[in-house]
Formats: C-alpha cells, sequence, structure tokens
C-alpha cells in the first residue's frame, strides 16, 4: 500500500501554515513551521507567482494533506460527493470527516489523525460493538465508535484523552469520555466543519 513517508512537517511548511499533522508538537515552539514559516526546499524562500490554478491546486493539496489521503483516494472521494445531490464541496468534507480515523481523532481518542489511523489499523476500536480495523471506514449517523475494552489502558489513547480536555468537540458528535465512546448524532454539516479549506476551489480544479 502507498504511504506518506516523508517528514509531516514539511507538509505544513510548503502549505505556510498548521495543518495539525504531529499532535501537541505543533502546540509548541518546536514547530518548525514557528522558525521556518517558508516552504521547504533549495528555493524555499523565492518569490512564487500566484495564479488562479496554483490557489486551485494548493486548496486541494491543504485537504489532502489534512486529511492524510493520498491522491487517488482523494480523487474516488470527489468523485464519489459529485454522484450525490447537494452541494459537491460540502459533500466531499463530510466524506472526508465521517472517516473512522477522523471520528477517532475529533472524539479525543488521538492525539493526531496518523496516530487515529494506527490504533484503528491495529484493532483498538468497534463500531457498533464490532471491531473495525479499516482507518477509511465510513461512520453513519447513529453508529457509536468504542474503544475495545482491552485497550482502554493504552497509553497513548489515555494521553489523547487527558490531552483533550481543552479541544472543542464537534456538535454533531456526542463524546462520552468515562465510557471511551462517541456516538455521531448526525452527518456534519458545513457550518460544523472547521477544516481551513476553501472546497468550492477543489470543485474548480477538477471540475477542468
Amino acid at each position: 500500500m502507498a504511504r506518506y513517508n516523508d517528514a509531516d512537517c514539511k507538509l505544513c511548511r510548503r502549505e505556510r501554515m498548521k495543518l495539525y499533522l504531529k499532535g501537541t508538537k505543533c502546540e509548541t515552539p518546536k514547530c518548525p513551521i514557528e522558525r521556518r514559516p517558508y516552504p521547504p526546499g533549495e528555493h524555499g524562500r523565492a518569490r512564487i507567482k500566484e495564479s488562479e490554478y496554483l490557489l486551485q491546486l494548493r486548496e486541494k493539496q491543504k485537504a489532502r494533506r489534512i486529511y492524510g489521503i493520498l491522491e487517488r483516494q482523494f480523487r474516488n472521494y470527489y468523485e464519489a460527493a459529485a454522484r450525490q445531490r447537494g452541494v459537491t464541496g460540502e459533500n466531499l468534507l463530510r466524506l472526508l470527516e465521517t472517516r473512522l480515523d477522523n471520528v477517532v481523532y475529533r472524539a479525543g481518542f488521538a492525539g493526531s489523525r496518523d496516530q487515529a489511523r494506527q490504533l484503528v489499523l491495529h484493532r483498538h476500536f468497534e463500531v457498533n460493538g464490532k471491531t473495525v480495523n479499516i482507518p477509511s471506514y465510513r461512520v453513519r449517523s447513529g453508529d457509536v465508535v468504542t474503544v475495545r475494552q482491552k485497550s482502554r489502558g493504552l497509553i497513548p489513547v489515555q494521553e489523547a484523552v487527558a490531552l483533550s480536555e481543552g479541544r472543542i468537540i464537534p456538535t454533531w458528535l456526542n463524546v462520552n469520555k468515562g465510557e471511551l465512546s462517541v456516538t455521531v448524532d448526525d452527518l456534519p454539516a458545513r457550518a460544523m466543519i472547521d477544516t481551513p479549506v476553501q472546497e468550492q476551489l477543489i470543485v474548480e480544479l477538477y471540475s477542468k
């Protein structure tokens, strides 16, 4: 399976903003973008000629990197969103938000989406009482995601829960930290998604 193996912080520097890919490190002065707020590479500080295509491309890359998805999979999500009724850009973000690894991260059971993906792959979560090890599994309204009983003592999970005390939980999720479970009350509308992406630019890019 193809996967990104380079430094996550290079992705934030490429987009010139924090994508919060490294959990708590992004909140500290150790975050590389604090010291080098320009793209990586030999020509990182060079002046870039802005264009309509570049703006659209950067929005697509930003969304793809925030959710940790490779190009082909992201394109598949776009095509699925285009087939659905409603606004394509909003459908796209809704599909990305309802991935199991994203729900685990949003609920505060993992410090980052990368960590959430690893925990799901290692079979530490159940959906409606059944173990699911597919990070891209799409949750639906009414689903209950729970940390497996034997995994509740894991240090990464306990640390993530402790550090998530000040984190804002999306209104479409109902988290029970005592039971280490989260219920999907409803599918998220655009106003409930705080991802800093202009989805319309992504639609315009793929529509060419």
